[in-house]
């Protein structure tokens, strides 16, 4: 099953909610990094974040964006300050992602970037929402589980939640299954690419993951 592919004029929200599917790269080796976001946008993981604490972080963005084009969602994560989201706004980032519900929630909603504010409890989860999040990201999600989620989105039926943290290709189907918007994935997606592993290995495993993630849309608009 091919990936839903974004457009020009497509929104963060929009390809977020129709890629149901984001990748997280962390690493220490910035040119592995670089090459492993290319390789994951090329395999159609619209969606791909670049931890700050990433070697030259700012740098791996600003090569990606160059390099992939328009259509192309590379997103900072692990954002903390009004300065963070500053400077990954510099860089070329167009969307945010915090750990928590920080000062930079605001700064990015201040500045027009969409952002996925990090949350585990109801009452953030909700908070999250009211400041501007455009989706919650419900971290660290493997505290609770995919259980926990829909047990959280029976009070908050509308509550945007992208689970991070431990997501698996069984966990993600069971994440999406309870309503999850999308799941958000490290390791178990990108793997040692981004310090310089096979990416052969990690192309294999995000065409996995953007099937999975595909075929659960099409199952929901059945």
């Amino acid at each position: 099953m091919n990936a839903p592919q974004p457009r020009a004029t497509d929104s963060f929200s929009a390809v977020l909610r129709r890629t149901r599917l984001a990748a997280i790269v962390r690493g220490p080796d910035a040119d592995a990094a670089l090459r492993t976001v290319l390789a994951l946008l090329d395999e159609g993981v619209s969606l791909v974040e670049v931890s700050l604490n990433t070697a030259d972080a700012l740098g791996v963005i600003r090569r990606a964006v160059a390099e992939a084009g328009p259509t192309a969602f590379v997103g900072a994560g692990t954002v903390l300050t009004e300065d963070d989201v500053a400077r990954a706004r510099e860089a070329g980032a167009s969307w945010i992602v915090t750990p928590a519900l920080t000062e930079s929630v605001a700064a990015s909603v201040r500045v027009g970037l969409p952002v996925l504010a990090g949350a585990l409890t109801p009452t953030e989860a909700v908070a999250a929402r009211r400041a501007g999040a455009e989706a919650v990201k419900l971290f660290p999600a493997s505290i609770g589980g995919p259980a926990y989620l829909k047990a959280l989105r029976d009070p908050f039926p509308d509550l945007p939640l992208v689970p991070v943290g431990g997501v698996d290709p069984t966990s993600a189907e069971q994440y999406l299954a309870h309503g999850a918007v999308a799941v958000g994935v490290g390791s178990p997606l990108v793997g040692d690419a981004a310090h310089g592993g096979d990416l052969d290995a990690l192309r294999e495993r995000a065409r996995r993951f953007v099937e999975l993630c595909a075929a659960d849309t099409a199952r929901g608009q059945a």
